[in-house]
């Protein structure tokens, strides 16, 4: 075999179909798109339309509630906040709350509140005061020699 013998196997290519070529390649003046109306236009696609058969973003069953005044906390793993420590971005010395947090840079924003959570392991004594904390991330800060303390937040003013 040598390399101007090479080809695809049989019908594993096809031509592009090429549109509005002419009257003879029987695809010319509407190119298949028939006569006038909004589907005949080019940038048109009449999304989730399917020809008057019922759409299935209506078939298919409605469940579940989004609950409009849920809590959205920042989230924090153990180990980042002994990386920061240690990068001398947070002094364990000090009390660590939410604003120390934010102000290291390590939380963008407190959002409902910051939530403490146990990824990642910590050696440093630290004393956190947060709005809320996983059960086994208590149980690592206080194993470390810390203290975690889940502040309650107050309701926001109306």
């Amino acid at each position: 075999m040598k390399l101007h013998e090479l080809q695809d196997n049989p019908g594993a290519t096809k031509k592009r179909k090429r549109v509005g070529r002419g009257a003879g390649s029987g695809m010319g003046k509407t190119a298949g798109r028939g006569i006038k109306g909004q589907k005949s236009r080019s940038g048109v696609a009449i999304a989730g339309y399917e020809g008057g058969q019922m759409p299935l973003y209506q078939r298919l069953p409605k469940r579940g509630f989004t609950k409009p005044n849920r809590k959205k906390f920042a989230v924090v793993n153990l180990g980042l906040i002994q990386k920061f420590i240690d990068d001398k971005k947070l002094d364990a010395k000090k009390a660590i709350s939410e604003d120390v947090l934010v102000e290291s840079g390590l939380v963008r924003r407190k959002l409902d509140g910051v939530r403490i959570l146990a990824k990642g392991d910590i050696k440093a004594k630290v004393t956190l005061e947060v709005t809320g904390a996983s059960k086994s991330a208590v149980a690592a800060v206080e194993k470390a020699g810390g203290t975690l303390t889940v502040a309650v937040a107050a309701p926001a003013a109306e």
